[in-house]
């Protein structure tokens, strides 16, 4: 059996799940902050979240597939579940850093949003 392949595909398949999760969670819960940020100009504020979405998909995704090559050679399925997680908790690791990275930038826009209205 070529266990390669089949991380690849597990990996994969994960990553892209987790990461469409993750886009859609923050899509869906952004749009509030986007709101408030721009003194509720709706139409505004859907589309940066979009854009933003966007650019969070393709830097998640492009880094999932970038990391996607197993060096060692998996010759069980002990070794595949070893590698995955390794790989995979890589990128829970980085969707966690671009979340918080998302609601910093978010609470930065609205309190500088707060201060000009002040």
């Amino acid at each position: 059996m070529n266990y390669i392949v089949v991380s690849y595909t597990i990996y994969l398949l994960v990553t892209i799940a987790l990461t469409i999760w993750v886009a859609k969670t923050l899509f869906n819960n952004g749009r509030v902050f986007l709101i408030d940020i721009f003194h509720q100009n709706e139409q505004m504020a859907d589309s940066v979240n979009k854009l933003l979405v966007v650019g969070f998909y393709l830097i998640n995704i492009g880094y999932a597939v970038y990391t996607l090559q197993i060096y060692s050679e998996i010759n069980s399925v002990q070794e595949v579940i070893e590698s995955l997680s390794l790989k995979i908790g890589g990128i829970i690791l980085i969707l966690g850093a671009m979340h918080f990275f998302n609601l910093f930038v978010f609470f930065k826009l609205r309190r500088n949003s707060k201060q000009h209205i002040a």
